[in-house]
Parts: C-alpha cells; structure tokens; sequence
C-alpha cells in the first residue's frame, strides 16, 4: 500500500499552481501573484516540487516532534503537580504556581495537556448583550467602589466582606477586608486609597445606604430644608469627591469583574497559605498580593495627566470618622451612645449654643467641638450624676429656710378629719328631715 500524504488545503492549492508552471502553462512570476508570495520564496518551492513532488509542498516536521516541545518528564511533573495541588485552578494561574516551584511551562502548553488528560474542560462564554463602556482617560477621573460577598476563607472560617476599589482608567486595584460592607470598612479603604495616590475626583457606587440615602429619607431631608448625607457621603462632601450611583451591577462592571479575579485567585492564595481570619488576610493583601494583580492586569490610561489631588490641608482623621450634633446640658454634660460625658467648663455660665459636635474616629476615640474648639472630656458612665446647685440657688434655698423654717401640720382637734367616722356621716354632714 501506497504512503498517505497529509496536505493542508493551502498546500494542494500551491500544488496544483506548481503543476501548471511544469506544464509550462505559467511562468514563475505569474505564480508568485496567484500564490501571493514573493518570486524568490515561489522559486524555493517550485525548485523542492521538481525534486520531490508533492511532498516537498509540506511542512518537514509534518507528523514529527517538535524541535521546541517540553521534555516528557516535565510534562508529567506539571500534570502530577496539578493533581496533587491545584487541581481546581485555572491553567493560567495553575502555570504561575508551578513556574514557582520550579516547573516552567506556558499556560497555553499546559490547558492542552490538561484537556488531552482529561482535567480541564472548555468553558463556553456567555452572550454579551451590552456594549461596554469607554474608560475614562485619566488615572483617577473616577474610581468604582463595591464590597463582595464570598465564602472567602471557604469552611476554614466564617464569611466576610471584600471591600474593592478599581480605577476606570487603568484598573489599578485596592482592597481589604471587613466583616460586613460598613460606612466605617468604606472610610478606611478609601483612606488606604487616598494615602496611596491621592484624592480622586469622583466615586462610582452602588445606591446602598452606606455611601447614600434612601429616597425616603432624601425627601424628608429636603421638607426640613437640609442636605442628606451618609456618613461616608459627609465625608466625601468634605474632600470635594462626587459620588455616582449605579443601579445595576453590568453599570459598574470594571469592579464585579475585578470581583471574579479576587475570587478565583485569592480564595486559592488564602488555601495555599492556610489564611482564615480577616487580620492575616489584610496582611497578605498589603504584603504584595494586590501589587502583584496590578503588575499584571493594570493598563495604562489614555492620558499622562493624573486627576488625583493632594491632601495638603486636610484632617483626614478628623474626616473619616461618625460625626454627630448633640445637645449640651446647663452643667456642660453631653450624652451619647448611652454615655454621659462631663466636657471642660468655658465658663461659670451656661454654655450660649447649645449645641455641640461629636466626633467617633475609626480608633474608637471621641472628640467633642463646641464653637469649633475642641474641649476635654470624662467619661460619667450610663448614669447620670446628680445635678450640682449654683452658688446663687444654693444661697436663695438656704435664706429661705432661715425665714420660714419648714414645720410638721397637725391638724386641730375640732376638724373635720378628726370627726369622720368611716360608713357614718357627721352632724353636720347630715340631711334635715323632710328636706327636697
């Protein structure tokens, strides 16, 4: 039986235009511009046709080894590493982990051998029904925040929340983690954020009420003629950041897909290390895990100009923090969260505004400004002390009892408390006969 010879559909085509120019049908020159190559490659080829035929038409390495393939060996290190380890990675974070241990093969080489092993499988990906939108140009132009929910720590700890910020331009990434999506685990990524590059001009977030309020309250605010804020959103108010609400997750899609990155790559990461609390987490996160995504999935914005601003003159502790307005006593005490709080006399008198601002910072301690001055503070505990009289009530109470020293009544004995008799009634308490 003859030799089968394997020819792509571009060869047979070469084939049959080399078989016309041995024909002496057409010229070398016409068959470069049928084949679309140069005159000298058309003369290699013609010149391999007459020696060998059709076979020298084919690639020399057709149903050989290539001379660039991995060693076996290697190959059956990484497809038995990957069981042992990571056998529920994906091929291109899977090569990374054994590029260090040691094993260096490309994810690509590696997806084929896993699917030829039965390991992986192709994921078909889902229809896109929406156009995406264009990034901003400028490096924080505006920057979305969302927390994600997740089984981050698997069945070695309880669930939590990863608090994620991503640019629009660049993608450049910020994260830490909190137990629940709070005003207080928003201020202190977005204080993170700030220390690192700045103050951006604009924030994207979901309509929750920890970075707005609700309409109900908006409409209420605005029948009593002020502004309604958050917590969060007095704090951006403060620093001059504009907050954008989005009412659909596909709206602010640059953070849900950074979302997947985290969940694919950190979950694996906290596994790798044995990492179930949130403390050792952050330490991962600030230790390089985030400066490793931004390396690899971070691009450059269209524009050089950076849309960050600097935090010259601001108090950031004093503007991440729970502020509330209080009532201040004539005694200068003031009561929050169930706590009386004794502040620094301004004077003898009572206090003119009544009024006094409270600050809980992110630490956990307190600051109470009255007229824009902070004062000093003791603690009093849940109950309140006993009011303390003025020097002026005290003299009023104690000249009163030298006039008219207070004495015991005693009724005399023709009253008629003393005549009662309980079921009868008195002499003078009796009816005339015949009267009505």
């Amino acid at each position: 039986m003859g030799e089968h010879l394997v020819m792509s559909e571009k060869e047979r085509e070469s084939a049959k235009v080399l078989a016309r120019v041995k024909a002496k049908m057409l010229k070398l020159k016409e068959a470069a511009a049928i084949l679309r190559v140069s005159y000298r490659q058309v003369r290699r080829r013609y010149k391999k046709y007459q020696a060998q035929g059709d076979k020298g038409l084919t690639h020399g390495l057709r149903g050989k080894q290539s001379n660039h393939c991995y060693e076996e060996e290697i190959k059956q290190a990484a497809i038995k590493r990957y069981k042992e380890r990571y056998d529920d990675f994906g091929p291109t974070l899977a090569a990374e982990k054994l590029a260090e241990e040691g094993i260096q093969v490309n994810h690509e080489t590696l997806r084929r051998w896993l699917l030829g092993a039965g390991l992986w499988s192709r994921r078909r990906k889902s229809v896109t029904h929406r156009s995406r939108r264009e990034r901003r140009a400028h490096f924080g132009e505006l920057v979305q925040m969302d927390g994600s929910h997740h089984r981050w720590f698997e069945e070695r700890g309880e669930q939590c929340c990863l608090m994620n910020m991503v640019d629009d331009a660049t993608s450049r990434t910020l994260s830490l983690f909190a137990e629940e999506e709070t005003s207080a685990a928003a201020m202190r990524l977005l204080w993170d954020w700030i220390e690192k590059y700045g103050i951006p001009a604009a924030l994207y977030t979901d309509c929750k009420n920890v970075y707005v309020v609700d309409e109900r309250a908006k409409q209420r605010a605005e029948e009593e003629g002020r502004e309604a804020l958050t917590q969060f959103g007095r704090a951006c108010a403060k620093l001059g950041i504009r907050i954008i609400t989005a009412h659909s997750p596909q709206a602010k899609g640059r953070v849900e897909r950074n979302h997947g990155v985290y969940q694919d790559r950190l979950v694996k990461e906290l596994r790798l290390r044995g990492i179930s609390q949130i403390e050792p987490a952050n330490e991962l996160l600030r230790g390089g895990f985030v400066d490793q995504l931004n390396e690899r999935f971070a691009v450059k914005a269209r524009e050089e100009a950076d849309y960050h601003r600097s935090t010259s003159g601001y108090d950031l502790a004093a503007i991440f923090c729970h502020e509330e307005e209080r009532s201040l006593s004539a005694d200068w005490m003031v009561r929050f969260e169930n706590h009386y709080y004794q502040l620094e006399r301004q004077s003898q008198r009572a206090p003119i505004k009544g009024k006094v601002a409270v600050r809980k910072y992110l630490d956990g301690t307190l600051h109470f400004s009255y007229r824009g001055q902070e004062l000093s503070y003791e603690d009093l505990g849940k109950c309140r002390p006993p009011k303390e009289q003025t020097n002026s009530v005290k003299a009023a109470a104690e000249k009163k009892a030298a006039i008219s020293p207070k004495q015991k009544y005693v009724p005399p004995a023709d009253h008629p408390w003393r005549k009662f008799q309980f079921g009868r009634k008195t002499t003078e308490q009796k009816a005339p006969r015949g009267s009505g």
